[in-house]
Order: structure tokens, then C-alpha cells, then sequence
């Protein structure tokens, strides 16, 4: 099953910082977040339901190999295959409006 980045705020951290965390540990990515959370989409786990806060990364560096890069698939896609992977993901809803500020140019990227 395809995903996304996400883990627990630790004590003392922000969402912002463990997004960034997340995406290095997860993914072999450093890089910057492009203003707010996008949105929240909520999924069970542990017995419990745990809400996640989506961001919008300019990617500005990856490494070949990562802290899970043994257990964990890096894959880089279009919208539309994105679309096709997560459409049974909770964060597909949030698809379309990130493709929104990506083309409409709502984000300084660069």
C-alpha cells in the first residue's frame, strides 16, 4: 500500500518539524515546507484514530540510501499516478487541492 510521510509529534516538537523528520526517516528527503497544512485526514491505528497534518515540500535534497530505505519504497509520480495509488488512502481527498496551489502558482518554488 502506497502512503505518505507521517509520524508522531514527539514532546517539544511542532507538526512542521516532524514533517520534515518524517520525510528524511521515511524517505531520504530534506527540503522545505511550502506554508501551512493543506488539510487533516484522520485513519486508524493502535486501536485508536490518529489525525495527520498534510504539508507541501519543495524537495531539495535526497540521499540513495536512508534510515528505512531498507523497508521503504521511494517512488516519484505525477498528480495523476498519484491519484491512482492513493485513491483507497485517506489523503486523497487532499490531492486535488495541492495540485490546486502547485499549478496556480501559490507556492514560490525555487
Amino acid at each position: 500500500m502506497w502512503s505518505i510521510p507521517k509520524g508522531i509529534v514527539d514532546p517539544g516538537d511542532t507538526h512542521k518539524e516532524t514533517a520534515l523528520n518524517e520525510a528524511w526517516e521515511e524517505a531520504g528527503i530534506t527540503g522545505r515546507l511550502l506554508g501551512q497544512a493543506v488539510g487533516t485526514y484522520r485513519y486508524r491505528k493502535w486501536g485508536t484514530k490518529l489525525t495527520v497534518a498534510v504539508f507541501v515540500m519543495e524537495v531539495l535534497h535526497q540521499e540513495s540510501r536512508w534510515e528505512e530505505s531498507q523497508i521503504r519504497e521511494r517512488m516519484w509520480t505525477t498528480f495523476t499516478e498519484a491519484e491512482g495509488l492513493l485513491s483507497d488512502h485517506p489523503v486523497a481527498p487532499l490531492l486535488d487541492r495541492v495540485r490546486a496551489l502547485v499549478t496556480e502558482g501559490r507556492y514560490k518554488i525555487g
